[in-house]
C-alpha cells in the first residue's frame, strides 16, 4: 500500500464544487437540439416550458456557459452526504495481481443508494422555486424514484413516480422506501393514462420499459396544474448536475498527483458516465490532458453498440421531444433483466454525440458477466454493488487483467454509482444458477429502428 495515499481520499466541505460543469460549452460538435415532435423544428424554451420548470429549460438549452453556479440550498442539502469518497481499490488489485492501480468514486452513501440524488435535490429544488405543487417522474431499479422522493419531501412537493413494472415487482422494499418519502408509485405500463392503457393494448403482458413510464409520467404532468416533469438521466441538465462526480473526482486526484489512463462508467441513460467524465472530457476537448473513456451498457440493451445514431422519440407513447441519440428505437422492449436503471432504449445526446465523436468507447457486457464480477468486488472490497454499477466494475476488472498480462501499470477509474442492498432478488438469481443472458436478435432490434421518425431531414 502507498504511504502518501490514502485507502479513501475525503475532500473538505470547502472543497465542494461551486458550480456544475457544462461540457457542451467545450464541444467542437455540439449535441443535435431537441425537436417538437408536431413540427420538427427545435424546440422552443416557451415550449418546453409546458413539460420542465423554468430554471431547468434555461439549463437544457445552455450551451455557452461551461461553469452554472449551484444555488446556495442545493449546496447545503449536498453537504449532508458530500463530498464523497474516491477509494483506492488496493484488495481487489491484490485479488487480481494486477500492476494497475483501480479507483472509484463511491455514490451509494446515502439513503437512495445512488447519484441520483445530485439532480434530484436540484430539479425539486427549482420546482419548489416556481411555486408548482408538485412533480411527476419514472424510474427503472428504484434510485431515482427513491432520490425524488426524498428531495420532494425534503422541499414539500407532491410526487408521482410511474415505476417500470417489472422492477416494481422485482424490486418491493425499493417501492417502500418511495412511499415512506410520500410518494405514489404506479407500476407501468398502467391503466390510469391514456397512453399506458395503449401500450397495454399493443404489448399485452409486458414488463414495461422506462420509455412506457416516461410516457405516463410527461401525460400525467401535463394534465394536473400546477406539475411539471422531471427525468433523471439522458436530458442536459441531468448530466449537468451529476457533474460534482466528476468534478470531486478530479480535485481528489489533482489534489495526490494522481492522473487516471481510463475512466470507466456503466450507460443507460448517460447521468452517471456524462457527470464522471464530462471534467475531465473538458480536458481533453481543451487539449489539456488525455484519457481513455469507456461507456458499458447492458447487451440487452445496447444503444451504443447496436444503436443507430438518429433522431428518435424519448419516449415509447412518442409525447416527447425527439433528440438525436444513439437508439434502439423507441418501442424497443427490453428483456426484464436485472439492471433496471440501463433498460432505456437511448442515450444522453451529449454523449451520443462524443460517441460518434469516437472520444468515448463503448462496450457491451452480459449479465452473468456483471454479477460475477460484482460477486468479486463484493467479497473484497466490502461493499455490494448495484447491478447497474457492476457494469462499470466488470470492464474495470477486464482492463486490470490486461495489465497482469502486459505488466502495464495504468490507473483506472470507475464509478460506484450505489449500492445493491436493495437488488437481493438479483442476487439470488445468480447465487441460484438461474440468471440468463438475453441479447436480442439483430431482426428484433431493425423491427424498433423502422418505427423511427422518417423524413424531415432528421437522420
Amino acid at each position: 500500500m502507498s504511504e502518501t495515499i490514502p485507502y479513501k481520499i475525503y475532500l473538505s466541505e470547502n472543497e465542494l464544487p461551486a458550480s456544475w460543469y457544462n461540457v457542451r460549452a467545450d464541444m467542437k460538435n455540439k449535441p443535435s437540439p431537441l425537436l417538437n415532435p408536431a413540427t420538427f423544428k427545435p424546440c422552443t424554451a416557451e415550449e418546453l416550458s409546458h413539460v420542465f420548470c423554468n430554471e431547468l429549460v434555461k439549463q437544457e438549452l445552455n450551451e455557452s456557459d461551461a461553469y452554472i453556479p449551484i444555488p446556495d440550498e442545493i449546496r447545503e442539502f449536498y453537504k449532508m452526504y458530500r463530498p464523497a469518497p474516491l477509494v483506492r481499490a488496493y484488495c481487489l488489485e491484490k485479488k487480481l495481481e494486477t500492476p494497475a492501480k483501480i479507483y472509484y468514486k463511491f455514490e451509494g452513501n446515502n439513503t437512495s443508494g445512488s447519484h441520483k440524488l445530485n439532480s434530484a435535490i436540484a430539479q425539486a429544488y427549482y420546482a419548489k422555486k416556481q411555486g408548482l405543487k408538485g412533480v411527476t417522474t419514472e424510474t427503472g431499479a428504484g434510485q431515482w424514484g427513491t432520490a425524488l422522493s426524498m428531495a420532494c419531501s425534503y422541499f414539500g412537493l407532491d410526487c408521482q413516480v410511474y415505476m417500470v413494472k417489472v422492477s416494481y415487482e422485482q424490486k418491493p422494499f425499493r417501492r417502500e422506501v418511495m412511499r415512506t418519502y410520500g410518494a405514489q408509485v404506479t407500476p407501468s405500463p398502467s391503466d390510469t393514462t391514456e397512453v399506458g392503457r395503449k401500450i397495454l393494448a399493443e404489448f399485452p403482458g409486458t414488463g414495461g420499459s422506462l420509455g412506457c413510464a416516461i410516457s405516463e409520467a410527461v401525460e400525467a404532468a401535463t394534465k394536473q396544474e400546477s406539475y411539471r416533469y422531471v427525468l433523471g438521466s439522458v436530458l442536459n441538465q441531468v448530466l449537468l448536475h451529476q457533474t460534482v462526480i466528476g468534478l470531486e473526482t478530479m480535485t481528489a486526484m489533482d489534489k495526490y498527483g494522481i492522473k487516471p489512463d481510463v475512466i470507466i462508467g456503466c450507460a443507460g441513460g448517460g447521468s452517471n458516465l456524462g457527470g464522471l467524465i464530462s471534467p475531465f472530457m473538458g480536458r481533453k476537448l481543451r487539449g489539456e490532458a488525455d484519457y481513455h473513456f469507456i461507456a458499458v451498457e447492458p447487451a440487452s440493451c445496447p444503444s451504443l453498440t447496436r444503436g443507430k445514431y438518429v433522431y428518435d422519440f424519448c419516449d415509447t407513447g412518442h409525447v416527447c421531444p425527439l433528440a438525436k441519440m444513439y437508439t434502439l428505437g423507441s418501442e424497443f422492449m427490453p428483456s426484464p433483466n436485472h439492471a433496471g436503471g440501463l433498460r432505456y432504449h437511448g442515450m444522453s445526446s451529449i454523449l451520443s454525440q462524443l460517441y460518434d465523436d469516437k472520444l468515448i468507447e463503448a462496450r457491451s457486457v452480459e449479465q452473468t458477466s456483471v454479477f460475477d464480477a460484482a460477486r468479486q468486488f463484493a467479497r473484497v472490497e466490502g461493499i455490494l454493488p448495484a447491478p447497474e454499477s457492476s457494469h462499470a466494475i466488470r470492464v474495470a476488472i477486464d482492463e486490470a487483467l490486461k495489465c497482469k498480462e502486459t505488466g502495464e501499470e495504468k490507473t483506472i477509474l470507475f464509478g460506484l454509482t450505489g449500492t445493491g442492498y436493495f437488488d437481493m432478488y438479483a442476487y439470488k438469481a445468480f447465487n441460484d444458477g438461474t440468471m440468463s443472458d438475453y441479447i436480442p436478435t439483430d431482426e428484433e432490434i431493425a423491427k424498433s429502428l423502422a418505427k423511427t421518425p422518417k423524413g424531415q431531414n432528421l437522420a
